[in-house]
């Protein structure tokens, strides 16, 4: 669970709000599941000896701030341990936080734990050369889990498609009219009284191969169609940058890494916003030509964005909240389709109309 707590300057009502529905969120979690809960919780949480139980004795601070205490308080009623100051290390490897001007660091981001698998979590340490471009650094956990296989576990195996827009186009139909003739036509030569099942395999290899030379495969989506290689080399360059920083953290160095990273984020705007524009114009022309088919495709693309895998687990209840638990979410479904199923429908004819109705007569044999 990731979370992003108030900074320590503001008003109490706020941070309250916060940890209720933090407390609210973590309390729908299964009971018996690992549970880590990590994220900027913009709390420095200190050495003093009644915490130590819960944080250990290697925090970079002294002291705890208000959001430590709090961090403390929460940990140790949820049972909690604080594992990002339990674990040895050089201070420039506990910073998770610096300043614009890099003269202050803190650690305030953390990783929490339950206390039942406590000593799952082998190391906690901070990466200062990852490149994330923020003034936090990445926060690094060792976990060991010991994971059970499901032997009917079936994994989804991507098939290749053909690329059939080529088909509409006259050179590609063309191209694949002469390779499968030609293919079909060293299959006039075959025995007649070969096996039919050998027959189609036959067939069907000369009908695949033919598209592979002709058409070729659709190429899978980038996440990033715009991002290029002059993207690639650009961060290369912001990484670079860095790192001189990081060895030689001179004013020269730091003004450099900040020009690099103004830079390269507005290139990457420009990129994005270019790719977008021919998005745009590509949908214009397919709606100027008629192009239903592809025009839809890339309207739903824009409408939906980035998609997760659809499972199970993506259901919401009535309140908006998403429970974690199968034997909730199977419940869920259950009451759904008993109020979509049973639905209770009130007769229009009236009780006296039954009463005074008047029999119809038995037929006669």
């Amino acid at each position: 669970m990731n979370v992003h707590a108030p900074t320590e300057d503001k008003i109490d009502d706020i941070k309250d709000r916060f940890y209720e529905e933090l407390e609210h969120v973590f309390d729908k979690f299964p009971k018996y599941p690992m549970k880590i809960l990590l994220g900027d919780f913009n709390a420095k949480v200190g050495r003093e000896d009644i915490f130590k139980p819960t944080i250990g004795n290697e925090s970079l601070h002294e002291i705890s701030n208000d959001n430590g205490v709090r961090v403390v308080n929460f940990a140790t009623s949820k049972n909690l341990t604080v594992k990002s100051t339990m674990f040895p290390h050089r201070n420039i490897h506990k910073f998770t936080w610096t300043s614009p001007d890099g003269k202050i660091h803190n650690q305030i981001d953390h990783i929490l734990i339950y206390r039942r698998w406590h000593s799952s979590i082998l190391d906690v340490r901070s990466f200062r050369a990852a490149d994330c471009d923020t003034d936090h650094y990445l926060v690094v956990a060792k976990v060991r889990e010991r994971l059970a296989v499901n032997k009917k576990t079936t994994h989804r195996v991507h098939m290749e498609r053909f690329n059939l827009k080529k088909l509409n186009e006259v050179q590609g139909k063309e191209q694949y009219c002469v390779e499968i003739s030609h293919r079909f036509a060293a299959l006039e030569n075959l025995d007649t009284e070969v096996d039919v099942n050998k027959t189609w395999e036959t067939i069907r290899e000369n009908i695949k191969m033919s598209a592979k030379e002709s058409l070729g495969y659709y190429e899978l989506k980038k996440h990033k169609p715009w991002f290029d290689e002059g993207c690639s080399k650009l961060l290369d360059q912001r990484k670079l940058a860095k790192l001189q920083w990081l060895q030689d953290p001179s004013k020269l160095n730091r003004d450099n890494m900040n020009i690099i990273r103004c830079r390269t984020s507005r290139d990457f705007r420009n990129k994005k916003r270019e790719y977008l524009k021919d998005k745009i114009d590509q949908l214009a022309m397919n709606s100027k030509n008629k192009n239903i088919r592809d025009l839809y495709r890339g309207i739903n693309d824009f409408k939906r964005g980035y998609q997760t895998s659809s499972n199970l687990l993506v259901v919401k209840d009535e309140n908006g909240d998403m429970p974690a638990d199968s034997h909730n979410i199977l419940h869920m479904w259950r009451n759904y389709y008993s109020q979509l199923l049973n639905v209770h429908r009130v007769s229009n004819v009236r009780q006296t109309e039954i009463d005074t109705a008047v029999p119809l007569a038995q037929p006669k044999a």
